[in-house]
């Protein structure tokens, strides 16, 4: 059986795995999964009718640190993470910064940044706190020379390519304000742009932007 990533290409955190699988050089299948709202037989593979979820001969798995585990561990080809244990949990505490002080913060402007929603003044106010918490005690641990673990890329880019311009764009355009300026973001993003995995997902990326858009017309309609 085939490896088989499970969601849409929208999200970053799916696109945090894709750009995984395709820098380790995994053979694998994608399935467009929607989750608004969640059919019945998504829960039956992902428990909480989250995206993404990985579907392996064994079974499926969900959570993207969990699955992002298992791809290193059942493809060690191509490795991502170092093989020295300290410097290996040094790029699994970058991920854990940058999803939980950062992209989960940040997440809270994403209704207004990007569709059409609205965030309260309260909200707003909370999020630029946090977020400049967050961002202080990541800026403490990255290096960004060139890639944010140092001079090797690894799974801390798969996720910081996704996560970061995001963040940053979402901050400008609802706080009016860049509040991860102080990152090397739009260097490391142009970097980045350069690989063929993140090509790939941006035009990936794209084109589902486009088909969530019709999507989500029609259901209006």
């Amino acid at each position: 059986m085939t490896l088989k990533l499970c969601g849409f290409a929208v999200s970053n955190y799916y696109n945090k795995l894709k750009i995984q699988l395709l820098e380790k050089n995994v053979t694998f299948a994608e399935e467009l999964v929607w989750v608004n709202p969640v059919d019945p037989a998504t829960l039956l593979r992902s428990p909480m009718g989250k995206v993404p979820f990985l579907e392996t001969p064994n079974g499926c798995l969900t959570e993207s640190a969990v699955c992002a585990d298992y791809i290193e561990n059942a493809y060690p080809e191509h490795p991502l993470l170092p093989s020295d244990p300290f410097e290996s949990a040094k790029v699994r505490e970058l991920i854990a910064y940058m999803e939980l002080h950062i992209e989960l913060v940040a997440r809270e402007l994403y209704a207004q940044a990007f569709f059409g929603g609205q965030v309260s003044e309260g909200a707003q106010q909370r999020a630029r706190k946090l977020l400049t918490k967050g961002v202080d005690g990541f800026a403490k641990l990255a290096r960004f020379s060139p890639y944010v673990a140092g001079a090797n890329f690894s799974l801390a880019d798969c996720a910081a390519c996704v996560h970061l311009p995001l963040a940053s764009l979402a901050t400008k355009l609802v706080l009016g304000e860049d509040l991860l300026a102080s990152l090397p973001v739009k260097e490391y993003t142009k970097l980045m742009s350069k690989r063929s995995s993140v090509q790939q997902v941006l035009v990936d990326r794209k084109a589902s932007s486009e088909l969530m858009s019709t999507r989500y017309a029609n259901l209006g309609a």
